[in-house]
């Protein structure tokens, strides 16, 4: 037997290669389509908002209630809401509170609130603020 019927009676011919070519690549296309596409879906629907905060304070007001006082920083006009909470004396949540923040036409502001507490509180803070 010749190696070109040893080749025919086992599947290697040339439309065969030429064929596996063009799957191979295709593949290796759809997958940079899908990750074109990916990167320019979370590029355009991202938050174009950013709100930055930074503590300024806290004070006990009683023995179950915290004053949380802090600046944030936002575009004028977004709309966000912030989670806000007290914490005893070894780190652990005793009070958790989440507000809505109305839109400003300030860049920069301080805002504060209190937050009931289930233990006595030693401190509190901002913990996050999203755009809504």
């Amino acid at each position: 037997m010749s190696v070109s019927d040893l080749n025919a009676r086992y599947g290697r011919t040339v439309n065969r290669r030429r064929r596996n070519l063009v799957i191979a690549i295709g593949f290796g296309a759809a997958i940079v389509i899908v990750f074109a596409a990916w990167a320019v879906w979370g590029g355009l629907f991202v938050p174009g908002a950013s709100i930055d905060t930074e503590p300024v304070g806290n004070s006990l007001v009683s023995a179950n209630q915290m004053k949380v006082t802090w600046e944030i920083s936002e575009n004028p006009g977004t709309h966000a809401k912030c989670a806000v909470q007290a914490l005893d004396k070894n780190f652990g949540i005793v009070g958790w509170k989440i507000l809505t923040v109305p839109p400003s036409s300030q860049g920069s502001r301080t805002l504060s609130t209190i937050v009931r507490t289930a233990q006595p509180a030693v401190s509190g803070l901002i913990y996050l603020c999203w755009p809504t």
